[in-house]
């Protein structure tokens, strides 16, 4: 047997669907955190893969975030699943059970902690030495303590204990149980990139959590002889029953980190921390586990998969838990229609019964039912126009004729090429005037004494006149628009430059002698919205001369 976990920071960024990373694991469970949708969201190559069987938490406050998902091969199928920890969101007939003591949180706190979507469980059989045995796996997306926020520091509390609660309830009913996903605190010093640069690295209280949660199997970093160890399991009497496989596996290996940091790049440097995990028994890990490791090499998140192997083979379910998305009504075409919120009406239907809904009168109903037929009181004819000069003010309809015939007309009326005659300006038409009259009868006159052809010779040479003075008026026109535009591109331009300059050229740095990156401030203080210059290299440890230097530079103001 074979189960991974992953937190893949969102599981709509796989475009062609999750089906090609599944298969790419091999394994028979996989457990994903942060897939960041909710259920109106999910679609169904996600939901339904071919070969697995998938069961889903949703954040049921917020969108797009938290959320955790459990893919289990149809080799492997679960018998019982359940969504939570603290069982209020599962029918108890289907719920996995065991649920340890909850007395000192109240009945608004459980529901506050798994309504974001942080746990899926699921339970399977085995066949063990010892003949059938029963695998429970806890699948779950820890919370993180916001130092900006001090009640997220208490939520992540409250959420270790309901965890370690439901863990060592379940294992004390007889089943082994493995606790995987991302636990959002790194335990050990080696198992930080740089724990000096924390405070109170050791009095973390997530850290003090493990360290009651985990039965410590080698001694690593603190200096305990086995003595030491002995003490702390027996005190810890409460805690202590599981183990981190990775270091039952790997105790002393160093810079085995499974999360990095992708606004400094701090990936390329492997600059980061190890927040995932997979806990398990004492007795499973020691009897069963065959091997666990990371997978930095999978990209696609800010996180890597672990993966462990058991000598164990799953027995599968027949049939799978209620909680699987193959029963989610949406994907299985039960899901209500619009039709079925729709009443149909027929026009014998009395109103006294009630037909149509809401508070409507019955002048309102009639209306509805048939609004031509009711009579005028409810369906009023138009009032004609003469009707309409005696009740209302009077309007000139000339205009509104005018407007109506004008706007009327064939689409090509837009594209046929204008007139050729063109209508003089006023000054110009003056001029003509007087002219005509000083002359004696009008041109008008003369043109229709004319003969027909000597009239189409005169209409052409009037057409000419008048082309060539509009082309003179409108040349000039141009001219003193251009050069009104010249004298105003220049102190405009000039003007624009000085307010809409462009990003300060950036220094070089003076470890790298590269140019350095640009950066915003964006937490909330009085440095809010300040730019800045550092290094353009990723994220490091100070000894490293690949890793970013410590230049740091203000962009000064109005540059």
């Amino acid at each position: 047997m074979k189960i991974v976990t992953w937190n893949i920071n969102g599981i709509r960024t796989f475009k062609n669907g999750i089906k090609k990373i599944l298969d790419s694991f091999d394994a028979d469970i996989i457990c994903v955190q942060e897939t960041k949708v909710t259920r109106d969201l999910l679609d169904e190559k996600t939901a339904i893969v071919d070969g697995y069987n998938s069961y889903f938490s949703f954040s049921r406050g917020r969108g797009g975030y938290s959320g955790v998902a459990t893919y289990c091969k149809d080799t492997a199928t679960p018998f019982l699943a359940e969504e939570g920890l603290t069982g209020l969101l599962t029918n108890q007939g289907e719920a996995v059970g065991c649920y340890g003591d909850q007395v000192e949180l109240s009945s608004e706190e459980l529901l506050a902690l798994d309504n974001e979507g942080r746990t899926v469980i699921t339970q399977h059989h085995f066949m063990g030495t010892d003949g059938p045995q029963k695998l429970t796996v806890i699948n779950v997306y820890c919370p993180r303590a916001d130092p900006d926020k001090p009640e997220r520091k208490q939520f992540k509390l409250q959420f270790y204990h309901l965890l370690q609660c439901r863990a060592e309830a379940i294992l004390s009913s007889g089943s082994h149980v493995i606790v995987l996903g991302d636990v959002n605190t790194s335990h050990r010093s080696i198992d930080h990139c740089n724990p000096d640069d924390v405070d109170n690295f050791e009095d973390n209280p997530g850290r003090k959590w493990l360290d009651h949660f985990l039965f410590e199997t080698e001694n690593t970093e603190n200096g305990n002889t086995e003595d030491d160890l002995a003490d702390i399991s027996q005190n810890s009497a409460s805690g202590g029953k599981f183990v981190d496989s990775f270091r039952h596996f790997h105790p002393k290996r160093s810079n085995a980190f499974t999360c990095w940091s992708t606004l400094t790049g701090a990936r390329q440097t492997n600059y980061g921390t190890r927040i995932d995990y997979i806990f398990a028994d004492r007795s499973l890990v020691e009897t069963g586990f065959i091997g666990v490791d990371i997978m930095p090499e999978v990209e696609g998140s800010d996180h890597c998969p672990v993966w462990a192997q058991l000598s164990c083979t799953l027995q599968f379910s027949p049939r799978c838990p209620p909680l699987c998305t193959r029963h989610m009504p949406e994907f299985i075409g039960k899901q209500q229609k619009l039709s079925r919120f729709l009443v149909k009406v027929t026009e014998k239907q009395s109103v006294s019964k009630g037909s149509l809904p809401g508070s409507q009168d019955a002048g309102e109903i009639r209306e509805n039912l048939n609004p031509v037929v009711q009579g005028n009181s409810v369906a009023k004819k138009r009032p004609t126009e003469r009707e309409a000069d005696t009740n209302g003010p009077k309007v000139k309809r000339s205009k509104q004729t005018k407007t109506e015939s004008s706007a009327k007309g064939s689409l090509l009326a837009f594209f046929k090429p204008k007139q050729t005659l063109l209508i003089p300006s006023r000054g110009n038409l003056g001029l003509k005037q007087a002219e005509s009259s000083q002359d004696g009868p009008g041109i008008e006159s003369n043109i229709r004494s004319c003969p027909s052809d000597a009239q189409k010779e005169t209409n052409l040479s009037m057409v000419t006149e008048m082309e060539n003075e509009n082309q003179d008026e409108v040349e000039g026109e141009s001219t003193s628009i251009d050069k009104s535009k010249d004298s105003k591109k220049g102190p405009c331009t000039g003007f624009w430059k000085t307010v809409l300059h462009g990003p300060p050229q950036p220094p070089l740095c003076k470890s790298h002698n590269e140019p350095c990156v640009l950066r915003t401030v964006k937490k909330a203080g009085p440095n809010l919205g300040r730019q800045f210059f550092v290094c353009a290299r990723p994220q490091g440890h100070a000894s490293n001369p690949q890793a970013r230097c410590n230049f740091f530079t203000w962009v000064e103001k109005g540059k």
